[in-house]
């Protein structure tokens, strides 16, 4: 298990000129994010949710596709040999075959690692522009479909290392919480800040320029059987509660151990998304007169033991910025994803971060996680 982490700077088309080969951000887009099994993408194929994000990185920066030299998405739950979702998408918005594409899996940093090949190509000259991204669909695509034993080695058995990689990611969350000291009460406090920043956010309208409405087709089913088809547009987050409090998440029961500590109310939520970023070289983005508002600094993937894997940002995070010549005091704003309460509590402690830093907008527990989505939708 690893944990990527990138350093990224706003910016603005009028800011102080930087090197010529600088890896710039010209436009990132989402859709919003949805229950799985039960939200308005549960319907809704990965490739359909795509589709309209690579439309709109056309529209909205004027792009040429046949200009850009790959696309890279990150996708965990991967049907159809792993770049058949992501293929189609392209293909399904108008974009040529000649641009190539391709799906990468690093679990939850998927999305992340997606920019950071994209970032990487860029800056090592094999391409000028390329877009990375990421999308989820785990209502269609089974998390929680088991491993066949006659599949797995019997040397990993014996392996401690190699058998923790088996754990669920619930177990992982308490062997966190108990390691660290991580109590209750502060995994539902993160929780509780998570879902109040989001809903503030969202009341305010900060997540309208990032989400992309995307019309999606919902299957229902009446009391008498028949089935009906209805189109909405889908352009709001759909797993923010507002009046989430720490007494409604004192009252859940744990979810993966007894007597454990993480409950459905800390954890993140069960996802449907999709998320891209449009990124160049600054010469090239000049000479095509795309927009500049951002620059990819750094990235850092930094491996951690199996049976605590939520800790990877703690480790990855000060990789990045001793890239970058940064430190903690430098940032301004953490981008940590809330797989669970424990863990992102656990990271903001370790690195010393003020809390009004972390994922101001909220984070995984109130806006979900659609697992290769998540990475590419923060830096949206």
């Amino acid at each position: 298990q690893s944990s990527v982490s990138s350093v990224h700077s706003s910016t603005s088309p009028q800011s102080t000129p930087s090197p010529s080969d600088d890896v710039v951000i010209c436009c990132a887009v989402r859709t919003a994010v949805c229950k799985a099994k039960k939200g308005s993408f549960k319907d809704t194929m990965p490739e359909d949710m795509l589709a309209p994000l690579f439309e709109a990185l056309v529209k909205r920066t004027g792009v040429n596709p046949k200009d850009v030299g790959d696309v890279c998405i990150g996708n965990v739950l991967q049907p159809g040999g792993g770049a058949l979702s992501s293929r189609i998408g392209q293909l399904l918005s108008g974009w040529p075959a000649d641009v190539p594409v391709m799906t990468v899996n690093r679990q939850c940093s998927s999305g992340l690692q997606a920019c950071a090949n994209i970032a990487a190509q860029i800056e090592a000259g094999y391409i000028d522009v390329g877009v990375g991204g990421g999308v989820e669909s785990m209502t269609n695509n089974d998390m929680q479909a088991t491993l066949n034993p006659e599949q797995i080695s019997e040397n990993v058995f014996e392996h401690e290392g190699a058998r923790n990689c088996l754990l669920p990611m619930g177990i992982t969350s308490e062997n966190v919480a108990a390691k660290y000291g991580i109590s209750r009460d502060a995994q539902d406090t993160m929780a509780v800040e998570s879902h109040a920043k989001a809903a503030k956010a969202q009341q305010a309208g900060l997540f309208r320029e990032e989400i992309v409405p995307v019309r999606a087709k919902i299957r229902t089913t009446a009391a008498d059987g028949s089935e009906d088809v209805v189109e909405k547009v889908v352009d709001a987050d759909e797993g923010i509660r507002a009046a989430t409090t720490m007494a409604s998440l004192q009252k859940l029961k744990p979810a993966f151990q007894k007597g454990g500590t993480t409950t459905a109310g800390n954890s993140s939520q069960v996802s449907d998304g999709a998320a891209l970023v449009l990124m160049a070289r600054r010469s090239a983005a000049e000479r095509l007169r795309l927009p500049i508002i951002g620059r990819f600094v750094s990235f850092s993937a930094v491996g951690v033991p199996p049976e605590v894997m939520g800790i990877g940002p703690a480790v990855a995070i000060p990789a990045a910025l001793r890239m970058a010549g940064l430190t903690i005091k430098d940032i301004d704003v953490f981008e940590v994803n809330e797989a669970f309460a424990s863990q992102a509590t656990y990271c903001m402690q370790d690195l010393g971060i003020p809390k009004q830093k972390l994922n101001p907008k909220g984070g995984a527990i109130a806006l979900g996680h659609p697992l290769g989505c998540t990475g590419a939708r923060q830096i949206a």
